[in-house]
């Protein structure tokens, strides 16, 4: 069986995956065996150190506030960047320069500017205004930082996720009497949501582990922030950073299966990234677009 992207493996290159596969596992289990040891020599894996994980007391005063923080400024950055990522990215992509330019210097410009930068401005300016309380102060700067870093990335994902459509797709569009803003939004973006989804979610978290920063420089109340007191009470240093490892890794793999599902149900549903239209079709569609046209439908930029 063949895709368009690659070749079917043969019955040596099956072989020959199967040896590397079995070759990575015995390295993978001699290096885990390696960190047992290490870890045990020097008095890590001791019961005591592990035991505070199996109470509630440590989860419910500092690991589950910890977790909700982190989430709770990662979800509002995903709910505002996201929207904000795609506006800005089809800005980009408008025929009016008065538009583009400056919607490309400002990408660019936050683009360009590290996330824990952003973040550290951010607190220095609500510091300055007296209608933001301070104890909400680190969450908003972190929030702040995280949407415009992202929102600039994302920006690119989306434009290069539409520049990546073939441009007879957009052809056909106007060729049947599609305005643009009717062509990027029942056309293209429909299409390229496919083409992005893996950049977004990976973007996505991303998100989700930059949140530490704003706990390790401007004192947010994030997950391992709380590992920090959890470990400063328990003085189980090795123990805490590899829960709290373990709870981002669930986070993460939660968002990329999740994400994974998503785009195996958008693929399903459609076998192409574009529909062939029959002629009968076409002139249902070109009917309908007049029709839309007459009424009075404008551009998208």
């Amino acid at each position: 069986m063949t895709s368009v992207l690659y070749d079917a493996p043969g019955p040596r290159a099956k072989r020959r995956n199967v040896v590397l596969s079995g070759l990575f596992v015995v390295l993978l289990a001699l290096l885990l065996w390696w960190v047992w040891l290490a870890m045990d020599d020097k008095g890590q894996l001791k019961w005591a150190l592990w035991e505070p994980f199996t109470t509630g007391d440590a989860w419910n005063t500092y690991l589950l506030p910890g977790l909700w923080g982190t989430l709770k400024a990662a979800a509002l950055s995903m709910v505002i960047a996201l929207p904000l990522g795609a506006v800005l990215g089809i800005a980009r992509l408008s025929d009016h320069r008065w538009v583009s330019v400056p919607v490309g210097a400002v990408v660019e410009f936050f683009r360009s500017i590290p996330v824990l930068l952003l973040m550290l401005f951010a607190n220095e300016l609500y510091a300055q205004s007296a209608s933001v309380a301070s104890e909400d102060r680190p969450f908003y700067a972190v929030v702040t930082g995280l949407v415009l870093y992202n929102a600039s990335v994302l920006a690119e994902v989306v434009r290069a996720g539409i520049l990546a459509l073939p441009k007879g797709q957009t052809e056909a569009a106007y060729a049947i009497g599609l305005r643009k803003g009717q062509t990027m939004t029942s056309i293209l973006l429909p299409q390229s949501v496919t083409v992005m989804l893996p950049a977004i979610v990976s973007q996505l978290v991303v998100i989700v582990k930059d949140t530490a920063l704003g706990g390790v420089m401007i004192g947010y109340q994030e997950l391992l922030t709380a590992r920090s007191t959890l470990a400063a009470n328990y003085a189980n240093v090795i123990p805490s950073f590899i829960v709290v490892a373990v709870i981002f890794i669930v986070v993460n793999f939660t968002i990329t299966s999740f994400a994974s599902w998503l785009e195996g149900r958008l693929r399903r549903g459609k076998k192409t990234t574009g529909a062939v239209l029959s002629p009968n079709d076409a002139s249902i569609a070109g009917t309908a677009a007049t029709g839309a046209g007459e009424g009075g439908g404008g551009g998208l930029f």
